[in-house]
């Protein structure tokens, strides 16, 4: 069963599946390059306190399902693994920079999808189930 996070106040269990693709859509991310961005991913998730739950360094593209406390956001997260392998690869490997020369390894943006253990339909059900009869008019936060 997934593991929830604790802390004083608060249990949560925050999980968004995330991908981002290399610059052009270069298929760089081979052999040696594939490993030491794997490796530098392991290692800067483990520093931020983000659980890799599955992920997959393709040829041209990263996919990763991440577990992440409540005190850091999506983008930020993105930024830095993005941020922090670019770099270090473009270092590591004098081949990349020659083809980056701008620095700028991954492209623009990326995607993003929440995840969970309960869909919709599980929480508008729940809802449902706990209106008070009383007030069935007045308790829905939807604007009409």
């Amino acid at each position: 069963m997934a593991e929830n996070r604790r802390s004083n106040h608060t249990l949560t269990r925050l999980t968004v599946h995330i991908v981002w693709v290399t610059k052009y859509r270069y298929h760089v991310l081979k052999g040696e390059v594939q490993k030491r961005c794997r490796e530098l991913l392991i290692q800067i998730c483990d520093a931020e306190d983000i659980r890799i739950l599955k992920g997959s360094v393709s040829k041209d593209h990263v996919h990763m399902l991440i577990e992440y406390p409540p005190s850091q956001s999506i983008s930020e997260i993105v930024r830095r693994l993005k941020g922090r392998t670019s770099r270090r690869l473009q270092q590591e490997y004098p081949e990349l920079q020659k083809r980056y020369w701008g620095k700028h390894f991954w492209a623009i943006g990326y995607g993003a999808w929440s995840t969970g253990s309960v869909s919709e339909q599980m929480v508008e059900e729940y809802l449902e189930h706990h209106r008070h009869p009383s007030n069935a008019d007045n308790d829905n936060f939807l604007l009409e």
